[in-house]
């Protein structure tokens, strides 16, 4: 795709977008529901398409877990239209005062709560990501321009399409576009239009994420990989443990909140680690242990330094016993991404020194990493989990797709 060309969509998503901070709760909560319903009523459709893209992955040899992002089954497709819906419940934070005061001089002060303005968001693997980031942009009244990854061509086109259509008879179809190419040069070109483009959120493996940043001058949120932990105290409840290192690692172990590491006391560990390797293998999960979680189980790999930083998006976790908990925050400050930690423990200090110590986007307590999720942790559907501290940090709902602004009200003061 040329240059020109793809500066020429990003303005036309400009010039739509314009209109859309204006736009009522209402309306836009009726172009929501429209939106899914097309969704549910051209079912079939997007299936079609979403085949032709599992078929090429599969012919290009992708892992299963990357096969299961890539798969729109009836629930997912579903999911999408509820996600869709649950957002039209949301309140608007478009217009939102968030603070408000008067000056010595009688100036009334406020803040307004203003969308972004217009996003790129550049993507890998997943469609569902379409309509999540077509929801919350659109209703917190931003411009959205998408660049998702070849493996999801057929199935993104699509849904952007059938998006398109609930906006057309508002006039509002170059509100959301997407880069019909997937040529790699469309990444970089994209990084650069500060022209059109206000804020780019790159979505995918970090070689994509550090390339974006690397070219950028459009500011980035970037939504780094996520090298999860959980640390099993010396206190925890064992089969609460249990239960959560299975869901953490097996329940989706394809995306970017499952667990990738287990840190367990050494206290603990001669109770606890046969039964959870039992778990574990009984799941098809493959470990890769230190010497001491290796002189448990014969089936055990070794660990390398490689290893504890890798997000494996697969059935692999990387193992290690830790002396303490302050040793499996040293680890984890070490090897981690700043994305999730948890901790399974019945120990209050012990509970209070992680969470203090630990500067991640979610640190969970006695759960699973699987919960920072926008949906789980109830801001709707999501676009993404930030790793950038400036601005948004963790799940990305409606709120965190504005900004704010002031708007100061006088009578007749000027300024001496």
């Amino acid at each position: 795709m040329k240059t020109q060309a793809l500066m020429e969509l990003g303005k036309a998503t400009k010039t739509s977008s314009r209109i859309l901070p204006t736009l009522s709760t209402k309306t836009k909560g009726k172009i929501l529901m429209n939106m899914a319903e097309q969704i549910q009523s051209q079912h079939e459709l997007i299936q079609k398409e979403n085949r032709l893209d599992l078929k090429a992955a599969k012919e290009k040899g992708l892992s299963a877990a990357m096969i299961d992002r890539l798969t729109l089954t009836s629930e997912r497709i579903n999911g999408m239209a509820d996600s869709l819906k649950e957002v039209v419940g949301l309140p608007d934070p478009v217009g939102e005062i968030v603070e408000e005061y008067t000056r010595p001089n009688g100036l009334m002060v406020q803040r307004r709560r203003i969308p972004l303005g217009v996003i790129g968001v550049i993507y890998e693997s997943r469609p569902n990501v379409t309509v999540e980031a077509a929801s919350l942009c659109f209703y917190a009244g931003n411009g959205l321009l998408l660049r998702g990854g070849s493996e999801a061509i057929h199935s993104n086109r699509i849904l952007v399409k059938i998006l398109k259509q609930a906006l057309a008879p508002f006039n509002l179809e170059d509100a959301i576009n997407i880069v019909p190419t997937t040529e790699r040069s469309t990444v970089d070109e994209m990084a650069k239009m500060d022209e059109v483009l206000d804020v780019i959120i790159p979505r995918g493996g970090e070689g994509l994420i550090r390339r974006v940043k690397s070219v950028a001058t459009v500011p980035v949120i970037a939504h780094y990989k996520g090298n999860c932990h959980i640390y099993v105290d010396e206190t925890a409840d064992i089969i609460k443990a249990r239960q959560i290192v299975i869901n953490g690692k097996t329940q989706r172990p394809g995306v970017c909140n499952a667990t990738e590491t287990l840190l367990v006391h050494k206290k603990i560990a001669d109770k606890f680690m046969p039964l959870m390797l039992g778990d574990l293998h009984k799941h098809n999960v493959e470990i890769r242990g230190c010497d001491k979680t290796r002189s448990y189980c014969d089936k055990i790999k070794p660990a390398t330094s490689a290893d504890y930083e890798e997000e494996f998006l697969d059935l692999i976790l990387a193992v290690k016993v830790v002396d303490n908990v302050e040793a499996a925050i040293d680890h984890i400050h070490q090897y981690g991404s700043d994305h999730t930690e948890a901790i399974v423990s019945e120990n209050p200090d012990s509970i209070d020194k992680f969470v203090k110590s630990l500067d991640s986007s979610a640190i969970m307590i006695n759960t699973s990493t699987r919960f920072n999720d926008g949906g789980q942790l109830g801001l709707g559907a999501e676009i993404g989990i930030s790793t950038t501290k400036m601005h948004a940090f963790g799940p990305m709902g409606l709120r965190e797709l504005t900004t704010s602004k002031f708007v100061v009200r006088g009578e007749g003061q000027v300024r001496a």
